[in-house]
């Protein structure tokens, strides 16, 4: 049987840090553009509470969204060995393309996929180079379109990224800024022959709600009073983003695991979307209430939100090399484990995968 086997990942962590007390010291506004009554020291507190984040990683001013996915992507590389002319397709999912420090223009002409192409010196033309803009989510569709290509017999090897530089595109003085960070993740995914209990994608499944979802993360105008209209900031409805998380994407994990064939008991870890601590902890608690198990297994859920914060379609894949590399503390992977990727953003998209190391 042949599978897709991730034979190599990689990852880049920003090196400036940004807590939660440098966001102290900020004038926060709600979106009716008047101030929150709530001192700022109150409102860091009581976001941490809920997201758990203390900390998120900013890149360096010379480096935009392409030049950290090709520096997650050369290590994608070397770990896995491969030449990388043999590569068939590069896939980068962004949401904002290269977003200069200090400018308000998105670049995404070249495909940031042909600047990292460009960047890993990759001679070879059938090597086809391509951006998915599928919001956070768009690594895990990533591994999903690389899956299909493969059984449709048009690629054997991708190099999937997730990049991003969520720090440019954040409203300072709305409170979900603190949310957001930079980072990038990658992986070499090749199409093999693993045996009929051998490693390897074994399903997957993807939703896509765009009625009055559509909405629920968007692109706004500053909070504060008086700032210029033409420029636009990510903005999220985060109370309608958490109870569609709820309500759809535990639902959406367990359609995937039943394609997979995969009994809830032997799920080993969730990869899940690093968005928010508690909604994280609801989504993977109702996924084993629709088993009719109350409380799910201890160590079930890898995560780096708390020092790492949300890099959007970074988050899944930066977690996947730490924990494969020993680098999160009370998580490891061992050879014939069951695991899943899992994600929900903007769309809204929702998206799973089963996968056996």
């Amino acid at each position: 049987m042949f599978r897709s086997v991730i034979t190599g990942s990689g990852s880049y962590i920003p090196p400036h840090i940004q807590s939660n007390v440098d966001f102290a010291k900020h004038v926060f506004y709600a979106d009716s553009r008047q101030p929150l009554n709530t001192p700022p020291e109150e409102v860091v507190e009581k976001f941490k509470q809920i997201t758990g984040i203390e900390e998120r990683r900013y890149t360096t001013d010379d480096l935009n969204a392409s030049d950290i996915g090709a520096l997650a992507a050369k290590a994608a590389v070397n770990d896995s060995g491969i030449d990388p002319e043999t590569i068939d397709q590069v896939i980068v999912a962004h949401n904002f393309g290269n977003v200069i420090k200090h400018t308000i223009q998105t670049d995404a002409v070249p495909s940031l996929a042909a600047h990292i192409k460009h960047a890993l010196g990759i001679r070879n033309p059938a090597c086809i180079a391509y951006d998915i803009l599928f919001g956070c989510p768009g690594w895990v569709q990533g591994l999903i379109q690389a899956d299909a290509f493969f059984k449709a017999g048009m690629a054997t090897k991708a190099l999937v990224i997730g990049t991003e530089t969520l720090s440019r595109v954040i409203d300072m003085y709305d409170r979900d800024s603190m949310i957001f960070s930079d980072g990038a993740g990658a992986a070499i995914v090749e199409y093999k022959e693993t045996g009929t209990d051998g490693a390897g994608i074994l399903g997957t499944a993807a939703q896509t709600h765009s009625l009055e979802e559509v909405d629920y993360i968007n692109m706004g105008m500053s909070y504060y009073p008086g700032s210029d209209p033409g420029i636009r900031y990510i903005k999220m409805k985060g109370r309608k983003v958490y109870e569609y998380a709820m309500k759809y994407v535990p639902a959406a994990m367990k359609d995937c695991l039943e394609k997979s064939g995969v009994a809830i008991h032997e799920l080993k870890k969730v990869f899940i979307h690093q968005a928010n601590e508690k909604m994280d902890e609801g989504i993977i608690k109702r996924l084993y209430q629709l088993y009719g198990i109350n409380t799910a297994p201890e160590n079930i859920m890898p995560m780096s939100i708390h020092w790492l914060g949300n890099s959007s379609v970074a988050t899944v894949p930066t977690l996947y090399d730490l924990v494969r590399k020993g680098q999160v503390v009370d998580h490891n992977l061992s050879a014939g484990d069951v695991i899943m990727f899992a994600s929900v953003g903007a769309g809204m998209n929702i998206n799973a995968v089963c996968y056996r190391y």
